[in-house]
């Protein structure tokens, strides 16, 4: 079971990585990102990371890829372009989608039994939730440089401005 989901969610993030390098509109790019990141976020899942899984999805799929959507058009990146829709999308991600579907429904019956009895967090050796150890890790040991990066993740946002503002009042050069 875990291996099939570790296959559809890495095979997922290498398709998400691959589309991230073949576009060329910033915006798709950063949309394929996100899907890299959120199956990646999975993988952290299956591995027992509970906290790194939802840190993965919390900070990167939904605060960085704001921050990085925002500065994208903030700094004009990519002129809008107007199409009808990807062809692509239609031909391999509603097929790719019901085939995923499909598996994790497969899955789901086959291992129905043993699902119910999951333990998620903490292993046989140690009892203890991962969680609980990576929270006082993180909130009590190394407060001081999570705490530094945020100051300098604001430090880069107010510096995109600065830039954009620049290149506003100077005409563009």
């Amino acid at each position: 079971m875990h291996l099939a989901l570790f296959l559809i969610f890495g095979a997922l993030c290498l398709a998400g990585a691959l589309n991230l390098l073949l576009q060329r509109h910033p915006i798709n790019s950063a949309l394929s990102l996100i899907v890299v990141m959120t199956s990646l976020a999975v993988l952290y899942l299956l591995l027992g990371a509970e906290f790194l899984a939802a840190a993965q999805i919390i900070v990167y799929s939904g605060a960085i890829m704001v921050l990085f959507v925002f500065v994208i058009m903030l700094l004009n990146a990519g002129e809008e372009v107007h199409t009808n829709g990807s062809h692509v999308a239609y031909w391999v991600g509603l097929p790719g989608l019901a085939a995923l579907l499909a598996c994790l429904t497969c899955i789901y019956i086959t291992a129905q039994h043993v699902l119910g009895g999951l333990p998620l967090g903490g292993t046989l050796d140690n009892p203890t939730p991962n969680i609980i150890e990576v929270s006082t890790l993180l909130f009590r040991d190394l407060l001081l440089p999570f705490e530094v990066t945020s100051v300098l993740i604001l430090v880069a946002i107010l510096g995109a401005v600065v830039l954009a503002r620049r290149d506003e009042e100077g005409g563009g050069q």
